[in-house]
């Protein structure tokens, strides 16, 4: 039989249901699936390697990921707006239909030298809501939302579906698809390892303390 830790992993395994309104009919499901790691304990970011004064790095998304879809189709549909127009060098669609990026290979060095201390893998929530999973209580994320270019198609999904600039943070991950939580010294090597895998990536803020539950502060 399986190790105990694997049997009593039921409550914490499984795959995702997502909500798409108006893409189900009557009579259709959801069909999803997961794969599971394992990780050795040591090596476990369970947010008790943060520290104050750690720097936060975002990596570039490739677009919006898998995340905010019900309400794009609602503004590419109100707006009655085609799939095939223009949006930089390609169009509408194909940026709507972008893969989501895989930050396996950039992140892979760093971890295994053990310089990153977390990682916030920015899906559904935002930065707002993502982030603060992996800190511990008593810290704060304080981010600079001007310390990387938004990419055209979210500004462009602001101004048509006239959404605030919180609302945005929360639901869209407005070009950072993942955050990697590092000590100082390691700034420059991982924002130039993630250049040289092809990946850009910027430093967007920092760690300090507060009191309570941890949280997002923007400015």
């Amino acid at each position: 039989g399986l190790p105990t830790a694997f049997r009593n992993a039921g409550d914490h395994l499984g795959g995702e249901t997502a909500e798409m309104p108006g893409v189900y009919a009557k009579g259709d499901y959801d069909l999803a699936g997961f794969c599971v790691g394992v990780v050795e304990k040591e090596d476990l970011l369970d947010g008790a390697k943060v520290q104050m004064s750690d720097l936060l790095i975002g990596l570039a998304s490739s677009g919006p990921h898998s995340n905010g879809y019900s309400l794009i189709r609602k503004i590419v549909a109100d707006r009655n707006v085609p799939l095939t127009q223009p949006m930089g060098r390609t169009t509408l669609g194909d940026v709507l239909l972008a893969p989501t990026r895989i930050y396996v290979q950039a992140l892979l060095p760093p971890l295994r030298n053990r310089t990153i201390h977390a990682l916030a893998h920015i899906t559904g929530g935002g930065l707002t809501e993502n982030v603060p999973r992996v800190l511990p209580n008593g810290c704060e994320a304080v981010i600079d939302t001007h310390a990387w270019p938004r990419s055209e198609i979210f500004e462009w999904l602001q101004a048509q579906g006239s959404i605030a600039e919180q609302e945005m943070l929360r639901t869209f991950n407005c070009g950072i698809g993942m955050v990697a939580i590092v000590p100082a010294r390691a700034r420059d090597v991982l924002i130039d390892h993630c250049g040289k895998s092809g990946i850009e990536a910027w430093d967007i803020g920092f760690i300090r303390a507060t009191e309570g539950e941890p949280r997002v502060v923007y400015r």
